[in-house]
């Protein structure tokens, strides 16, 4: 079987884009639902890119929860494996934009049905055929959801999938500063890949400086670190190499799921080049450079248009614009 699919774990829902920018929540006059969540937003990507991709997760049995399941699948995201409850709703973010396509969030998710979404729920034959298992930090809450984060990961490198983490720090949703950051540290040395911004580095790291920063990043599994630092440009680093790659000048509309783009194209690029678990240690400057420089332009495609999925280009959008 093809080791081709990517798969993701954690919380999908629905972003409430504003409509204006520019402004805080008391001046929004009206939201228009877009379907988000960055597991999500990582399939999404490598789906709009040609890539097989499958999500874990669960939804609320309720309108919002059916609008996310329609949208993922008609975007060819596998929702086979997805569960539906009634036992809570789907989750959903207001968000505000600022002049620089910046965001605020306000969550309603106390308790959202991906919360309670168990070990249970994970069967090792949902990772036959795995490239990847991709995962962020908003669904390891103190809830079920982190121990089912915990099988899957373990029944991915199992099947010699590689291991990929966006810590994708969102404060509001947990009951302190200190415990989200006590999970991260607890979870990075699981993964192959760490993805991290410039924005949560000092957070997780107690740096303020890259270089310092990767000896406490590179611990467990941890084979390469990617660093985003938006319009300054990306790294990406392993044990022997490094790259960096620049921005692309455009005007950002909407950031939402830009981060999440860029990391769904980067595993993407990597698969394209046949990259593994078994290789990602070796890969060479110019393959490094090669795959920052396309999530780079991916990402500027995507900014200038709202939402996450519905602003993501497609593999033929993408070789358009890299012409």
């Amino acid at each position: 079987m093809a080791r081709d699919m990517l798969i993701a774990i954690g919380e999908a829902l629905i972003d409430f884009i504003p409509d204006k920018t520019g402004c805080d929540f008391s001046e929004v006059t009206s939201f228009a639902p877009k379907v988000g969540g960055a597991p999500a937003n990582v399939c999404g990507a490598y789906a709009k890119l040609g890539g097989r991709t499958r999500m874990l997760t669960q939804l609320g049995d309720d309108p919002f929860g059916h609008k996310i399941y329609d949208e993922l699948t008609a975007c060819g995201i596998d929702m086979g494996c997805v569960s539906m409850t009634d036992k809570a709703n789907t989750a959903l973010a207001f968000v505000s934009l600022g002049s620089d396509g910046g965001r605020t969030f306000s969550f309603y998710r106390k308790p959202s049905a991906d919360m309670l979404y168990s070990p249970e729920n994970i069967r090792q034959e949902y990772f036959e055929g795995a490239y990847a298992l991709h995962f962020c930090s908003v669904s390891l809450g103190d809830f079920p959801m982190k121990e089912a984060h915990r099988k899957a990961i373990t029944a991915a490198r199992k099947s010699g999938a590689l291991i990929s983490f966006d810590p994708n720090l969102r404060f509001p949703l947990w009951e302190s500063r200190e415990a989200l950051i006590r999970t991260v540290r607890e979870f990075i040395p699981l993964a192959d890949i760490v993805k991290i911004s410039d924005e949560e580095l000092g957070a997780i790291t107690d740096e303020d400086d890259i270089e310092k920063a990767l000896p406490k990043l590179f611990t467990g599994n941890v084979k390469m670190v990617i660093y985003t630092c938006g319009s300054k440009g990306a790294y990406a680093f392993t044990k022997k190499e490094r790259a960096f790659a620049k921005s692309e000048k455009v005007r950002a509309f909407d950031t939402t799921g830009a981060g999440d783009g860029f990391i769904g194209s980067f595993l993407w690029k990597m698969h394209r080049l046949g990259i593994t678990a078994g290789t990602l240690s070796d890969m060479s400057r110019e393959q490094l450079a090669g795959c920052l420089e396309y999530s780079n332009k991916f990402c500027a495609v995507s900014i200038q248009e709202p939402g996450a999925i519905a602003s993501y280009p497609t593999a033929d959008e993408m070789d358009a614009y890299m012409r």
